[in-house]
């Protein structure tokens, strides 16, 4: 067990909290196990009827992954240390996704990454005004992972497509509006929300319905048209022309931040939406999801990126190949390929 996560049951509540303050409680893969191992014995367990997620103190919901640690096996040890912590954080998030009780994540702080993977899977996502959600991969020449393919290409109006190539940042509002989140609390209500939802598990919809909490309007949804005039492309370049096409502060902005994210990894994460989109089955998007990552972990844009956004902090990152012409269909296929038999992903037994 892990001091970075706090498990408890308060009657027929099981409640899981992320406890590693100093990271915005981001996901080590000691944590991932002990939530896996959580859900799993309360699976089996008739007096829980439901599940509690949040974060014990501090900022933040949770911050994503262990981006340092992914970074430090792509430069020591060929990748393996880092494939195991994509492969038991992704069967953390399918056992989510398939949970047959239902789980409530309070999305109160930064909600980034890995956060959204174990977020998004869950019935109930409260989102309130501290909430920062966003998949900023691209950034950092990786991808939007841990399910992210699956539930990008879902939302309408290809604001799935946006969040993924720009890593913009949305609000609780914005995750109400977007869908993201299924309902809206002011922070300050969400200790009554879980100590009602401990009271009557059986009505978690009720409860949280029932405590109103206004929401402010949704800023994105003024430029919705725009996202999805600009973005309607599964091919990058199309969407850097419209972007360019159109003089707005608004296109040159989003054009501006596309020219800081890794070329390779916005072309990847494009198909990596459109594949998913044809899915049914959340576990082959994990799978796929597992093959990119242990292809791109290795590739030179993911060590460059975090040196430049993460541990120097001077964000020049050199990406490789540094243009999106550079970046080859043929590229794009060997990252998604099967891996060799008995390597692929496989979800918890």
């Amino acid at each position: 067990m892990t001091d970075n996560i706090l498990i408890h049951s308060h009657g027929r509540v099981g409640h899981i909290s992320l406890n590693r303050p100093k990271a915005l409680h981001a996901l080590t893969l000691d944590m991932c196990r002990a939530m896996s191992a959580a859900l799993a014995k309360w699976a089996e367990d008739d007096a829980i009827e439901a599940v509690i997620l949040d974060h014990a103190e501090g900022r933040g919901f949770c911050a994503g992954g262990d981006i340092n640690l992914l970074r430090k096996s792509a430069l020591e040890d060929g990748g393996v240390s880092g494939r195991e912590f994509f492969h038991d954080e992704y069967q953390l998030n399918h056992q989510m996704m398939t949970y047959a009780k239902p789980i409530v994540a309070f999305m109160d702080g930064i909600t980034m990454g890995g956060g959204v993977g174990i977020a998004l899977p869950a019935k109930f996502r409260v989102a309130t005004e501290n909430t920062r959600f966003a998949m900023p991969e691209t950034g950092i020449g990786l991808f939007p992972d841990v399910g992210g393919g699956w539930h990008l290409s879902r939302l309408s109006g290809r604001l799935g497509q946006f969040l993924a190539l720009t890593g913009a940042r949305l609000d609780g509002a914005e995750c109400l509006w977007a869908g993201l989140a299924t309902h809206y609390l002011p922070s300050e209500m969400l200790a009554d929300a879980k100590a009602r939802i401990i009271e009557k598990p059986d009505r978690i919809g009720g409860v949280l319905s029932e405590m109103v909490g206004s929401p402010p309007k949704a800023r994105i949804e003024a430029n919705a048209e725009k996202i999805a005039k600009h973005f309607a492309s599964d091919r990058y370049e199309d969407i850097l022309a419209s972007l360019e096409a159109e003089d707005s502060d608004w296109a040159h902005k989003e054009r501006d931040t596309l020219g800081t994210k890794s070329p390779q990894t916005c072309k990847v994460a494009l198909r990596q939406l459109a594949e998913s989109a044809k899915l049914i089955d959340f576990a082959d998007n994990m799978a796929m999801e597992y093959r990119i990552g242990s292809r791109v972990l290795l590739r030179p844009d993911f060590a460059e990126g975090v040196r430049a956004i993460i541990v120097d902090k001077t964000h020049d990152p050199e990406w490789d190949p540094a243009t999106p012409e550079g970046v080859s269909e043929e590229l794009i296929d060997s990252i998604f390929a099967p891996l060799p038999e008995g390597e692929e992903w496989v979800p918890l037994a």
